[in-house]
């Protein structure tokens, strides 16, 4: 018998033509548009449109809230940070902005509860989502549904320049990480920084220290960040072997690196026998902090200290990675991260590097 035909299916879809005029007269009479950005864009290929659309306005870009994928180069002057994942703080960072244009994420993603208003008084949200159900919850503004690529594309051309504003002013740069060891979770996102390859990826799974992570580690390329969209822990350390294991058979070849916790590594181990099987260069970097630090934070934030079963002492990860296959080596101080990540990127196996680092716990917002 012969086999089948082979189908294919296009999925990206264009706005409706009269909301996207709408939308762009909105933006075009904004006094302070603001924009925000996520995962959605990444998936379309639309860093190129939010840039120009971003620049055609004067405007300040932020990150939705828990992004699991990064929709902006985030060393560009307009680029201003992460929002807060919290109702009140969120607001407060779109305070003195008549216009908020959210692209390719939900209104809003949050975690602890903090009660304030969705919105500033007298802002008008915008949405644009490739996802009817996430226009459903959106609990404030108007939605559009359609590609967020082609949205943003559409907007450039039908958005006026706005002339004689301003451009914003981008974030302030961090101070320089503490000193000593064990490292700070700053200190070592900073020695990552510096090593890091100029097309590498990003997987990252580690809760408690993703404010440094992404203080010190800034994404400047399309499809190079990826975490979990629902806080969910587990999905990190297979879906960097998935990821490497693409880069290496469709032969682009890009560097893959995962920082998983110590407490997330746990969830879902095996990964590591699969990418030791597989003969993937997959660095996997551990900070180890002995404890579930996010819950710890969790749990100050919520003034209910002393959680009892949130300390992970006495496992040692090397002797586990070992076990699966992978090159391992435990790295204390700065030279030696630095020198065992450029090896392990040379690498024809995954390597597995456990970081002690301060077991301070860091604040929830």
């Amino acid at each position: 018998d012969r086999p089948p035909p082979v189908r294919t299916v296009a999925t990206r879809f264009a706005p409706d033509p009269e909301r996207l005029r709408e939308f762009a007269a909105v933006l075009a009479s904004s006094r302070s548009p603001v924009l925000v950005f996520g995962a959605a864009v990444d998936r379309a290929g639309g860093w190129p449109a939010a840039v120009a659309l971003a620049e055609r306005l004067a405007a300040p870009v932020w990150s939705a809230p828990a992004p699991e994928r990064a929709a902006f180069p985030e060393d560009h002057p307009h680029f201003q940070g992460v929002l807060p994942f919290a109702i009140g703080p969120l607001a407060d960072r779109l305070r003195g902005h008549d216009t908020v244009l959210v692209v390719g994420a939900p209104v809003f993603r949050y975690y602890p509860h903090v009660p304030g208003d969705t919105l500033p008084a007298d802002t008008r949200l915008l949405h644009v989502t490739d996802d009817p159900d996430e226009a459903a919850r959106a609990p404030v503004g108007d939605s559009l549904l359609g590609d967020a690529g082609l949205t943003l594309a559409a907007l450039v051309d039908l958005v006026p320049v706005a002339a004689g504003r301003p451009a914003p002013a981008g974030p302030v740069d961090p101070p320089p990480p503490p000193e000593g060891l064990p490292l700070a979770a700053d200190a070592l996102f900073a020695v990552l920084a510096r090593h890091w390859p100029t097309d590498g990826v990003l997987v990252q799974e580690s809760p408690s220290s993703l404010p440094a992570l992404r203080r010190r580690l800034r994404t400047t390329r399309p499809g190079s960040y990826f975490t979990m969209a629902s806080g969910g822990l587990g999905y990190g350390l297979p879906a960097a072997v998935g990821i490497a294991l693409a880069e290496r058979d469709t032969g682009r070849g890009r560097p893959v690196i995962a920082v998983i916790g110590d407490g997330s590594v746990h969830y879902s181990v095996q990964a590591l026998w699969t990418a030791a099987r597989l003969r993937l260069p997959l660095v996997v970097v551990v900070p180890v902090n002995q404890q579930y630090a996010i819950l710890k934070s969790f749990a100050d934030f919520k003034h209910t200290p002393g959680v009892p079963g949130l300390d992970l002492p006495g496992i040692d990860l090397a002797a586990v990675a070992r076990g699966y296959g992978c090159h391992t080596e435990v790295v204390e101080t700065p030279d030696q991260v630095g020198d065992a990540l450029t090896a392990g990127l040379r690498a024809d196996r995954p390597t597995v590097l456990p970081v002690p680092v301060s077991t301070d716990v860091p604040r929830l917002l």
